[in-house]
């Protein structure tokens, strides 16, 4: 696995050569996380609400997830630089917002969706559960399944429709699970650095079930997100057994 030994105290810190949150950055510094590739090279997330992610390698910066706005809480694309890449899940209005899209979309910018997602939004490249994409020489991604399992639930995220995503970045890979519960597909997952779990019963996972999602993926460092009102200060010490360095960011 990469190195995810920079904590977020050095990442904000600004001194010996690590990333600075920018004056026009309206992310709180404690919502920042650095990490380094194989190759010794700085990833920067930044949680910014909800299931909406920015990321930042090389210069190049890819959104997972835009939305603009959930209830009175907002995100201010229109300030941010635009985006090299677009990953969205699904097309629930809480991962999929075309005036976010539309912010952050340059002339270079490349859109990748779900097919549903395509349809609505007219535009993206489509990838379906177990497609592969080589973004940038060093920059891959994988659409993973995401769905619900528990009775009842199913009508939330249907099998095969939506996507989880593996990115790997010069060797760092980073899940981004989407909205789906602990499918037994996480255990086969490998190698996975960093990983993003959801966790606001019933619409994704409960605690105890995120729990056995980290178990079954085995990353480094957990970032539980969009879990709303669900409580998730107990994670960090339900998983500390196992090795796993559990991170709660404001991603309510």
């Amino acid at each position: 696995m990469a190195s995810v030994g920079l904590s977020t105290h050095s990442a904000c810190a600004g001194g010996g050569g690590q990333a600075r949150v920018a004056a026009t950055d309206s992310v709180s510094p404690v919502n920042v996380d650095v990490f380094l590739t194989p190759g010794g090279k700085q990833v920067t997330l930044y949680a910014l609400m909800h299931a909406s992610l920015r990321i930042v390698y090389e210069g190049i910066e890819i959104e997972v997830d835009p939305v603009h706005q959930l209830g009175e809480r907002t995100v201010d694309y229109a300030s941010m630089p635009r985006a090299r890449y677009i990953l969205v899940t699904h097309e629930h209005a809480d991962h999929m917002d075309a005036q976010a899209i539309g912010l952050l979309t340059g002339e270079a910018t490349r859109l990748v969706t779900n097919a549903r997602c395509a349809e609505l939004l007219g535009k993206g490249e489509i990838m379906a559960n177990g497609d592969t994409l080589q973004l940038a020489p060093d920059i891959v991604v994988e659409a993973v399944p995401a769905y619900n399992t528990t009775p009842g639930r199913e009508k939330f995220h249907p099998r095969g429709r939506d996507n989880g995503y593996i990115l790997t970045i010069d060797g760092l890979r980073i899940y981004l699970a989407g909205d789906t519960e602990d499918i037994p597909e996480m255990a086969s997952l490998e190698a996975i650095d960093v990983a993003l779990l959801p966790c606001n019963q019933p619409y994704t996972m409960t605690p105890d079930q995120l729990v056995h999602a980290a178990r079954m993926v085995r990353p480094r460092v957990v970032f539980p997100y969009h879990y709303g009102s669900t409580d998730v200060s107990t994670l960090p010490a339900r998983l500390q057994p196992d090795g796993i360095d559990v991170r709660i960011r404001d991603y309510q």
